[in-house]
């Protein structure tokens, strides 16, 4: 696994389902945010994909649901991401409350694609090594 970056977010009363645990969709979306933050730390933000004519599409995420998530609730998650020989790569998080508990853990498999011709870049490493101000932070 490549290099670590961890945010934090608070849950905020609106994000909850019926039974004031934080809904499912929510966890996609902590996901969705901490993988912004990882590549911006880098210095390779979507805007800066986009200029390049890249952008990241999400091929497959899994989710496992450990432990509730509620309001006022303070998450830390934690990203990891992988890289391989082939077209794609993984991001893992773990989303942890303040208290130590794990509540749920997300692995995506993502592409980096070219937006022109719509297909998935061959070296994402190579591309991503070339665009980030920063590789290091995604491990590269």
């Amino acid at each position: 696994m490549g290099a670590r970056h961890t945010v934090r977010v608070r849950v905020r009363s609106y994000e909850l389902d019926a039974n004031a645990h934080l809904n499912h969709a929510n966890y996609h979306r902590y996901g969705e945010h901490a993988r912004a933050e990882h590549f911006l730390a880098a210095g390779a933000s979507f805007e800066r994909l986009l200029e390049h004519g890249l952008g990241f599409v999400l091929l497959e995420t899994h989710v496992r649901f450990l432990r509730e998530l509620c309001a006022g609730d303070e998450v830390e998650i934690d990203s990891r991401v992988g890289f391989g020989t082939g077209k794609t790569f993984t991001i893992d998080h773990t989303l942890t409350r303040a208290d130590g508990v794990v509540a749920c853990e997300i692995t995506c498999r993502i592409g980096l694609i070219d937006s022109t011709a719509r297909r998935l870049v061959a070296d994402p490493v190579g591309r991503l090594r070339e665009i980030a101000t920063d590789p290091g932070v995604l491990g590269l």
